[in-house]
């Protein structure tokens, strides 16, 4: 993904930028969902798919890496998002929420959605790595 460019941003979040797919994320802890004395740290995180370039794209599946603290390492592969996969016009946008469980309170996630054009070329939107974990006041 050389024609990538992605931006770090305030702690949990991110943004990326792939042949003018924008891909912006962040993330939270979810405390009343999270068990810390069975290790279960729930995390939400919202992501924001904008296409600000000249063509269209349909956004066809999508690969994830997640890991935490412990050096856990899952990859998450499947079709579209939330059930749905979603067409771009230039200039549309799609938000959706998701979340993950971990089992240490820190880690992060990073990915990718395959899009696919109308002339039947595809290409993979990067979804640049985001930390999860606990705000400091909880740590």
């Amino acid at each position: 993904m050389n024609d990538t460019i992605i931006r770090r941003n305030a702690f949990g979040t991110s943004t990326a930028i792939t042949r003018g797919i924008w891909v912006s994320v962040k993330a939270v802890y979810v405390p009343d969902q999270s068990i810390p004395c069975m290790q279960q740290y729930v995390f939400a995180y919202t992501i924001r798919i904008v296409n600000k370039g000249t063509e269209s794209a349909h956004l066809h599946s999508r690969h994830w890496i997640v890991s935490d603290s412990n050096g856990r390492m899952e990859k998450v592969q499947g079709a579209g998002v939330v059930g749905q996969q979603p067409y771009l016009q230039p200039g549309d946008s799609f938000e959706y929420t998701s979340g993950c469980v971990l089992q240490s309170p820190r880690g992060w996630m990073e990915g990718s959605y395959q899009m696919h054009r109308p002339d039947g070329s595809s290409f993979e939107a990067a979804i640049a790595r985001f930390e999860l974990a606990l705000p400091p006041n909880l740590n």
